[in-house]
Formats: C-alpha cells, structure tokens, sequence
C-alpha cells in the first residue's frame, strides 16, 4: 500500500496590505464618502490573519495549492452509540432529479455531519450524481432562545445526545449502511470546541468499526460551495457569508481556493439582530413563538418605518470591504433605553414603536452589507477577479431575510452580477452541504484522507472578534 507522506507547514499572514487607488462607480443611493476598492485580496482559509496554525499539506499537492483540511487533534473517546435506536424518517430530499434505478446506476453515498454550533446535521449525498439521498437535522433553538444565547456546554450536550440519532435517520432515508459509504465528511473547523468535539468523536468511532476514507471540512468552504449543488456555477465567482458568527466576502476561484476581499471587524450581523430582538422582548410577541432572534425581528420590521429611526452609518470612512456592526448595536441599544424612559417602560417590556426600531435596524444591516458588496463587486470586475458574466453567491443564515436579499439583488443587478442563493433551509447549518462539500472533495481528490488517525484538534475557534454569537446574554 502506497503511503502519503504529508507535510506540516506554519503559514502566517499579513494584518493588512496595500491599497489600490481607483473610485468604482457606485450608485447614488448606496454612495459613501471616499468609495475606494478595498484591501488587496488575501486567502482566507488560513484562520484570522496574523495567526499561525499548522496546515497539512501533501506532498503530492501542487505546490501552489494549499489545502484548507487543517490538521486537528482529539482526545479519542467511544463512539456514542451504534446506531441502535429505532427512530421514525423522513423521505429523500428533492433538490435534483429523482434517483436512479439501482439496476442502471451504481450509487456511492457520502455521509455528511454538522456539529460546528447549534444544529445537529447528517445527510447522505450520492457522490456520482449529487443527488440528495436522505438528511436529518435536529435544532436547538428553543433551548438556546430560552437561555438567552448559545451555551457551550448545553450545545455539546444536545449534541451528544442527539448525533446518533441524526445520523441514523440521515442514513435510514438514503437506505444505506455504514458499509455502503464510499466516505465520511465532517465539519472540522471553525465553530464551537466543544460542539466540533462531538462530531469528532462520533466519526472516529464511526470509522474505528468500519474504516472509510474522511474527509475534514471547512464550515466556511461548505456554505461557500452549497448553490453549486443546486446550480452548475463555475468558478470564479464573488460570495458573501452571512451568518451569527462570520460576514466575510471573497473570491471562490476553486475547492479550497479563496481569495478575502473583507470581513467583519466586530460583531457579525446575524449575532447584531438576534441581540437587538432579545433586547426589544420581541420573542415575548405570541406572533413571533418558535422564531429566532433575527426572524422575530424581520417579521415585526414588516409594521414599521425604517425612516422613523436615525441610526450611524458604520465605516463611511473606511476605504475597504470590512464589515462593522457592533456600532450599530451599541446605538440602538441606547436608543431602546431613551424610549423606555419616555414610554415608562421596564427593560423586558415591549416598546410601542418596536417596529419602527426592527425595521430601522434591518434597512441599516442590509444597507451596510449591500454597500460593501458593491465595492467587492467593482474591485473584482476592475482587477478581471471574475468572468465577464460574473455571479454572486450569497448563503448563510443572514441570506434568508428577505429583505437583506432584496438589497443585495438590487446591488448585483446594477453591476451586472447574477445573484444566486440557496433556498432559505440549505442557508442556516445543516448536513446537506457538509456532504455536498465532501462530494466535490472527493471528486476533485481534494483533503481526503485515509482515515482520521491523523487529524489533531488544535483550538481553533469562530473569529474571537465575533465570540459575542456563543456567550451567554
């Protein structure tokens, strides 16, 4: 048997580089003083820049390329269950064609899990054709809304819980056994040590009873590639994360090739509207039961005026792609304070004008993030980072608010980009795009390892600028 000799590297990168010097042309309603492009692009699979963290790299990859299934480490423990429990499942999800007689086409399942944060994913995707064979997906949302945040230790322990299970059912769906997989993908950085702890733990004894090649994957990378499973898009091509814990634009010029053009300075915006509806009590609205922060507050922002609030522009003045929200934040939440003195309010109490502050607070987020777009749009188009019928590709789980799309369509339809998203349930954390991304690894011949033996769990964490997403409020 050949052996792969692998390669540890300790990469380091600049806090900042240089900027280029040219105005793009960018429309009069989202125009912002000294519009200029932004930073000179980075790779932004390399963690936060200025950190170093050790990349594994096979001696067999062009030496170019530097592939982002970083090296991890953990504790060894035993499996949490082997997949004993009876449970009820759904059927097959329908993202593409139906699937094919098993006596005309040979399938080749590849399990898929999530565990970076707060949802519980598996889904098996058949690595010939794309096709979605069965998924599960377990939400903790009311346990964490009920707390008042993301708790680390109540995550990991859901997660424990709840692993076997999913999968299970993912697998049960698909009509497949662990013997039936060609491999095992699973989400290895970045997210929550405790909870990517878990899916590390449940795949190594997954694979300890019956080996399979792993594929580590990158959370980022998955939501990045996501829409391709949907739509045949090719690379390159401008995408926008959004989420609770990231908000970062790049250019996707391969599996595993990205090119950073901005990021969050602060806080993310998922993490800003979650925070702002628990401070307005919006989850107390019997309207808004079962909903999340940043769904409570997109659906009382329908009643109000987004005019009938003055709230700061962040970074008008800053010559880049960057994000900032947590300005933001801090002005809204002295505003709500101003009003429940003059309506006597208690803090918990429910304004009267809290539409008007969701809606305000919504059309600032989306402006925000739409005008720092535009200006990721024209660098690309200026410096040929992208073809010449260019495609923004918008995911996480920001990129289901509507309104934030609508914004963003108007932007990418006067630069003359093709605005794609995935549908609002393959936008928040599921399994479903863990397998599609360990699908297109595989296929590529990208990170796949022979098994886990050689993974090390180093303590990479969600950007630490936007741990404010998984501390408790």
């Amino acid at each position: 048997m050949m052996m792969m000799m692998m390669v540890v590297m300790t990469l380091r990168f600049p806090r900042r580089g240089p900027c280029h010097a040219f105005t793009p042309c960018i429309p009069g309603w989202i125009r912002a003083p000294n519009s200029l492009c932004p930073l000179a692009p980075r790779r932004f699979f390399i963690s936060k820049p200025s950190s170093r963290i050790a990349v594994v790299v096979p001696t067999s990859t062009p030496p170019h390329h530097h592939d982002w299934a970083t090296n991890l480490s953990i504790m060894r423990s035993p499996v949490v269950s082997r997949f004993t429990s009876a449970v009820t499942f759904s059927p097959p999800s329908r993202y593409t064609a139906t699937r094919h007689d098993s006596t005309t086409h040979t399938t080749r399942p590849l399990l898929g899990i999530e565990t970076s944060c707060d949802e519980t994913g598996a889904a098996v995707v058949d690595a010939t054709d794309g096709v979605v064979l069965g998924e599960a997906l377990h939400s903790q949302l009311n346990t964490h809304t009920q707390m008042g945040g993301i708790h680390y230790e109540m995550a990991q322990r859901l997660h424990r819980e709840n692993v076997a299970r999913v999968v299970d059912e993912a697998m049960r769906a698909a009509g497949v056994s662990v013997g039936d997989l060609t491999a095992v993908a699973t989400t290895v950085r970045p997210g929550l040590p405790f909870s990517l702890a878990v899916g590390m733990e449940f795949t190594i004894g997954l694979l300890d009873a019956c080996p399979k090649p792993f594929i580590p994957i990158h959370h980022m990378e998955a939501h990045a590639l996501t829409v391709r499973l949907l739509h045949p898009v090719p690379f390159p091509f401008l995408v926008l994360l959004l989420s609770g814990g990231h908000c970062l634009l790049a250019v996707a010029r391969g599996i595993g090739d990205f090119l950073r053009l901005g990021e969050t300075l602060d806080s993310a915006p998922g993490c800003v509207l979650d925070r702002i509806a628990r401070r307005l009590s919006l989850l107390r609205l019997s309207e808004c039961a079962g909903m999340s922060g940043g769904q409570a507050l997109e659906h009382v922002a329908l009643k109000g005026d987004c005019d009938a609030m003055n709230l700061p522009e962040p970074l008008i003045q800053m010559r880049d792609c960057n994000f900032s929200f947590s300005g933001l934040l801090s002005a809204v939440c002295r505003i709500i304070e101003r009003k429940e003195k003059e309506e006597g309010k208690n803090p918990g109490d429910v304004l009267s004008c809290a539409s008007d502050i969701a809606s305000a607070v919504q059309h600032s987020v989306g402006l925000h993030i739409a005008k720092r777009t535009h200006r990721a749009m024209m660098f690309a188009l200026r410096y040929w980072l992208v073809p010449r019928n260019p495609t923004l590709v918008v995911s996480g789980g920001v990129a289901s608010n509507a309104y934030i799309r609508a914004m963003l369509r108007s932007v990418a339809g006067d630069a003359d980009f093709n605005l794609l998203c995935p549908p609002a349930r393959l936008c928040t954390d599921n399994g479903v795009m863990i397998a599609w991304n360990g699908v297109e690894r595989f296929r590529a011949n990208l990170g796949v390892l022979p098994s886990p033996e050689g993974i090390r769990f180093e303590p990479i964490y969600m950007n630490t600028r936007n741990e404010d997403k998984a501390q408790n409020t």
